[in-house]
This record gives C-alpha cells, structure tokens and sequence, in this order.
C-alpha cells in the first residue's frame, strides 16, 4: 500500500512510455505507480492523498554543474543581486545592510548578477560603494573578471600601499601613490578574486550547517533535488566536506549530491588524487551524498578561464605533460573525470591528451564529462560523443553577452554555447547553472536562456534556430541529467522505480509567457518521497521550520532565489 498519493495533477513524467498522468503513488522514497487519478485512487488504502488542483508536476530538477557545498557554507552571509533591477537598487541595498551588520561581519555580493541586467547598462564604482558602506567591509564579485573592496575591508584584511600581491595572475588596481583603490582585476585568471574573497571572515561549523540548510531549502523552493557539485577552488577535500558529511549523517539533506575532487595545488595534482584515492573511491556514499569523480580541475594548467572582457588565454606549453600521468592514474583506477574548457582552441588539445590515455587505459562506462564548451565546433563535439562523453552546458554566457559581442562581433554571439549542435552530436547532454561565482543558482534562469535566447539584460544571443523548446530545455534539467553521475533509471524521471524527487510548480511552465520562465518556483517539492518545501495552496503540507538565520544576514530581509523575503520589507527598501 502506498505510503503517499498525489493526485489531480498535469503531470509531465519525461518517461516515453508514460509521458502524461494524472496521480502518482509513493512508497518507501520511490515512486511505486504513475497513471489515472482512477488508477491511482484505487491503490489509496490508508495512504495519505494530497490534490494536486491541477498544477503542474515534473521530476525533481538536476543541476548537472554547480559548486553547491562551497555555496551552502557561505549562503547566509551574502546579498543576492540575481533579480534586482538597477545598480541604484543593488547600491540601496548595501546601504540597508550596512546599518545592520555587526561588527566582526562583512557585506558580500558574490555572482548571480550581471551589469546587463541593470537598467542602468553599468557596473558600480569603488567610490559609489565606499559612499553606500563606509565603516562596514563590503566585498562585490563581478562574473571572472573583478571585485571590490571598500575602504573598510582594505583596513581589515590591512591591504595598503606595502601590500605584497602574491596573485598568480590579475592584480590590485593603484592610485599614482600606489595605494590600492580596491577594485581588483582577474587578467585573466580568477584566483586573485578568491584569494581575497577566503581571507575575509567565515561562519563557525554550526552556523555554516544553518546556513547549507537554508540554502538547500532555497533550492527546493526552485524544485531543485539533485545536483552534482565540481567543488572549486579553496575548497579542500576532505577538510571542508566536514558540514555536508554531518548533514548527511543526521539525515537532513534535501538535495542529493553527487560530488568530484577539483585538484587544488598547482604541480602537484597526482599527488593529491592519489591521496585521495586512498581516502574515498568512486560511487561510495549513499543516495544522497557519494564521490561521483575527480574534476573539473584536474590540473591548473588545463584550465581556461572564461573572461570574456579579456582575450582568450592560451594554455601553457606544459600543459599536455602535467595532464598525462593524472588522467592515466585516474583512468587506471577507474575515476570518471570531468574537465572545463571554452574555448575550441583548449578543447582540441585536452581531448588528443584524454584519447591518447584512453586508447591505453580505457574510457568505458566512467561517463565522463566536457564541461561548457562555449565556442566548440561541431567536429569537437562528435570527438566528445566518439570517446564516450557527455556534455554538460551552462548559461554563463547570459551574464556575458555584452563583454562577448564587444569582444567578437554579434555573428560570433549569435553562434556561442551552440546547444542545438551538441543535441545533434550524439553525445549526452545536460544543463546546469556553475553558479554561484558567475551564474545564478536559479535553474529558471538557465531554462529561460534556453528558451528565449535572451541574456541577462534582455538582449537577443540566440537566432531562432538555436533556441530550444521547453521540452528539451525541461528534459536537460531532468530526465537527461542523471546520466552524469551514473545514476540512470534511479532519478530524473516520474517513472516506476525511481526515487520520488517530484516538484509541483506554481506555474504551467509549457504554457506562460517566454519571460515568466525566469520567475517560476515550485509550490510542493518532495526529496525521496518526503515533503521538503511548501508553500501557497500547500502550506498545510510546509515542513517544520528551520532554526532562523543570525539576525544580520541578508537572506531574510531581502530575500534570495527559491527564499522570499521575510524580513521587514521597510528596511529592506530604505
């Protein structure tokens, strides 16, 4: 008998052979039974029953990229930009929080936004947020390409003029006295952003549990249940896994997490996958927490920074001889792999290196993955397919549009993350965000590029013939996604069998107009069978509340993608 029975809905399975239902029943996590609400009813004994009122129910959304640990630890302590309007508006709101930060804590704005999306078509200056937050530490990340430090966080992290830059690349501006003015620039390398980014203050371990628990409900809000997480950079293996693996073993994550191992020390890669190796083996874990491989930094030198306001960076010579001897480790041991690429230029040489170890070591069945691939030609993505790879894709290019048509024309625009070639090359294909340092972590975003075409100011990227319909858009976000951590027919679909990761939303997301995708949420997500978000005509069903947020985060008073505001809305407009 069914543990669980939703019923009434218009629901879309991405299951062919039952790609539309009414009901479908849920026993012990999973899905037991999908078909007619007479079908279904039937099987109801004492099973609780919740009337779907016809709103429309898809599987639970897959993230197939994004750096969802790293985030989940940081999550109270920053200001989300994703939806705001105007650069006033982003300037307003740094103001109002800057009267209510305490002392010891910093204002952060860290990805999700674009100048393009402010109605202003510009980005803020130094001396705008000095004006704004004077006496609190402010630091603003814009895409890969720059931060701010106001005056107060240069005082306390005690940046002045004798302040030896120790950056691999990118630099601190300086006035003519060599005093830093507190923009710094990545050129093009992003490591300098985060190098000053860890150095400012960090939750305790108990308050960074909070605060992934707030962030993963966020995401449950979006309909999100599954994501596989790339780890980044200054996010150590095992060090840093310690609030997700205590989570885990309490019980309390709401989003299944498939992780990779992102090398962290430059010329010395192998050394720290074999030290892994001895730690932790592929597919160990559990359904909702388990290694899933090792990327997408497999070695510093491999990798090719997207900063579309700088020219293309041309990987270093040694490149092919730090690579080698770490995928034929890894392919030895069995390791899937993901690697990042943009540029054609980068992908022809990683994939001669991946081919010519494979030959020897072998590619089969470790579903490994190409991750972005914003100028690959169609050859490279038949490479990709013919070597056994998927391709996972994001919607980074959203945030970029002007920076890459400034930098290579509007027919080179009308042309990049070329999607609807990657679905003709035959090889696996998914959809995620790479948020949160560039993208927004709202996959509704990413569904509404895909759709629309548009960026993030509204500005056309795509001709016609290369925008997808919400079908395939929907399906890279779902049925397609499981593919990438191995875990086919366990998840992606309403089918028989599969866990019972379902969201309901608030919308008919086939239906609505292009521009309200953007604005979707769910209004019932449930994670393995259990209700883990619930709002509007299901608030009945909401979850017990979470343990607030500390009293100076910004989350609560402004609000956040998947986490409306709840906050005095006086203070949050001042």
């Amino acid at each position: 008998m069914p543990d669980l029975i939703l019923y009434n809905g218009k629901i879309s399975t991405f299951d062919a052979d039952t790609p539309h239902a009414e009901a479908v029943a849920i026993t012990g996590g999973k899905i037991e039974a999908v078909g007619s609400d007479a079908e279904i009813m039937a099987k109801a004994g004492d099973a609780d029953t919740i009337d779907m009122q016809g709103q429309l129910v898809v599987p639970g959304l897959i993230d197939s990229h994004t750096h969802i640990i790293r985030q989940g630890n940081n999550f109270a302590m920053e200001l989300r930009w994703d939806h705001v309007p105007s650069l006033s508006d982003g300037l307003a709101m740094l103001k109002a929080q800057a009267q209510r930060t305490p002392a010891g804590q910093w204002i952060r704005v860290v990805g999700g936004w674009s100048a393009d999306q402010f109605a202003e078509k510009r980005l803020p200056t130094i001396d705008e947020i000095n004006a704004v937050a004077p006496d609190v530490p402010v630091y603003v990340l814009h895409l890969y390409d720059r931060c701010w430090l106001n005056k107060a966080a240069l005082r306390a992290l005690g940046i002045d003029k004798h302040f030896y830059e120790p950056f691999v690349s990118g630099r601190l501006e300086r006035d003519d006295n060599g005093v830093p003015t507190g923009l710094a620039l990545a050129r093009p390398n992003a490591q300098p952003l985060y190098a000053l980014l860890d150095m400012a203050p960090k939750l305790d371990f108990e308050h960074q549990i909070l605060s992934t628990k707030h962030y993963f409900k966020a995401l449950n809000g979006l309909g999100l249940t599954s994501a596989l997480d790339c780890a980044g950079g200054f996010l150590n293996y095992p060090d840093d896994y310690g609030v997700i693996s205590e989570l885990n073993r309490r019980g309390e994550q709401t989003v299944r997490i498939g992780y990779q191992l992102f090398a962290q020390r430059p010329l010395f890669e192998l050394e720290d996958f074999k030290r892994w190796n001895d730690i932790v083996k592929p597919d160990e874990g559990n359904a909702y927490l388990k290694c899933v491989g090792a990327g997408e930094m497999l070695v510093a030198s491999a990798y090719d920074f997207e900063d579309f306001s700088y020219p293309r960076p041309e990987l270093p010579k040694r490149m092919e001889g730090d690579l080698r001897p770490v995928l034929e480790f890894l392919l030895e041991n069995r390791w899937p792999i993901r690697f990042h690429c943009t540029y054609e230029e980068s992908a022809h040489r990683l994939l001669s290196v991946l081919e010519e170890v494979g030959r020897d070591k072998g590619l089969e069945e470790l579903n490994w993955i190409f991750d972005h691939g914003e100028t690959v030609s169609e050859s490279t993505m038949e490479w990709v397919a013919r070597l056994g790879g998927g391709i996972s894709y994001q919607n980074r290019i959203a945030f970029q549009a002007t920076a890459y048509r400034d930098r290579y024309g509007e027919d080179a625009l009308r042309e990049v993350m070329p999607v609807k070639k990657m679905m003709a090359s035959g090889a696996p294909l998914a959809a995620g965000t790479d948020a949160t340092r560039v993208s927004s972590y709202n996959p509704w975003l990413a569904i509404h590029w895909a759709v629309s075409g548009k960026g993030r100011g509204g500005d056309m990227i795509w001709s016609a013939e290369n925008r997808l319909s919400r079908e395939e858009a929907l399906r890279h976000w779902t049925a397609a996604g499981a593919w990438f951590s191995r875990e086919e027919g366990q998840k992606g679909q309403i089918r028989a069998g599969q866990f019972a990761d379902i969201a309901v939303l608030d919308r008919d997301y086939f239906s609505v107009a292009e521009d309200e995708i953007a604005d979707i949420t769910a209004d019932l997500t449930l994670s393995g069978g259990k209700i883990v978000y619930a709002k509007d005509r299901f608030a009945d069903h909401e979850p017990a509340p979470l343990p607030e947020l500390p009293d100076w985060s910004p989350v609560p008073i402004f609000g956040a993608p998947g986490a409306p505001a709840t906050g005095s809305p006086a203070i949050a407009a001042e």
